[in-house]
């Protein structure tokens, strides 16, 4: 069953310069970044206001994507993705 995505789901998305970092260490790229995002497996909030984790899978292990939506210019900002532990 898809997931029924907050108005924020199609937006456009705006890769955070900390994610950018990350990226190389924990062996992902943009194109796997938006395929975990494609093949979600659901969304919560996060302890951050206005953030939400998405959880996915990579390389059949759990994965937690952190995003802030920006109302005002209608983009997804990916914060952070990395693998859950313990989830």
């Amino acid at each position: 069953m898809p997931i029924e995505w907050p108005t924020w789901g199609d937006w456009e998305l705006e890769l955070s310069s900390h994610l950018l970092k990350r990226m190389a260490e924990r062996e992902f790229n943009e194109v796997d970044l938006r395929q975990m995002l494609q093949n979600a497996l659901g969304f919560l909030a996060d302890v951050e206001e206005g953030r939400w984790v998405i959880r996915s899978k990579h390389k059949r292990r759990l994965w937690k994507i952190i995003v802030e939506p920006d109302y005002e210019r209608e983009v997804l900002v990916v914060v952070t993705a990395f693998p859950a532990s313990g989830d």
